[in-house]
């Protein structure tokens, strides 16, 4: 199970196109996510494919990544300029697709008898009701994450994000495990 964390590390390449200032390079890095933009949805299947899950547990991952891209929540609340790096704060408000993994590993925990055939654990029956619980959570969950932006060393017009952080990409995707802190 722990490979299925693996798939949510979509990461976005954003081209410099439009992107003058901070501000925007980050609205266009949510604005891929929310809109399905077609990077996103290709990264999303090469991922998934290199995983091994049944073909119904892709689907039904493909369809809760899905959900929580398009109903993230973004908002831009500061921008600090430090020459050619810019600092840009944003609250961002995900599906807490953490806390329904802690559920549905409670459940499997307290109810194993549901997740075997003849008397053997079946992990592809936990998958697919770990996705269930997933796909099924409306609890979202704030962060706020600060993206580090650098001028494009090509065009001194341009902004580009600096890859994000391995927590913020967890607190994207929802999967943040807000416990530790």
């Amino acid at each position: 199970m722990k490979k299925l964390l693996s798939l949510f590390f979509v990461l976005i390449m954003l081209s410099g196109c439009g992107n003058k200032t901070a501000k925007s390079a980050v609205e266009s890095y949510f604005k891929k996510y929310k809109t399905l933009d077609s990077e996103v949805l290709v990264d999303l299947e090469n991922i998934i494919e290199k995983e091994n899950l049944s073909e119904d547990a892709k689907d039904k991952y493909r369809e809760v990544l899905k959900k929580q891209y398009k109903d993230l929540e973004y908002e831009i609340l500061n921008e600090e300029y430090d020459e050619d790096i810019t600092y840009v704060t944003t609250k961002i408000k995900v599906y807490d697709l953490y806390q329904a993994q802690v559920d549905a590993k409670n459940y499997l925990d307290n109810n194993p008898e549901e997740f075997t055939n003849d008397g053997v654990y079946d992990e592809n029956k936990y998958i697919l009701y770990k996705l269930d619980k997933m796909q099924d959570t409306t609890n979202k969950i704030e962060y706020t994450i600060t993206f580090t932006v650098a001028k494009d060393n090509d065009d001194k017009d341009k902004y580009l994000i600096v890859q994000p952080t391995e927590n913020d990409l967890l607190k994207i995707h929802g999967i943040y495990n807000y416990a530790l802190n």
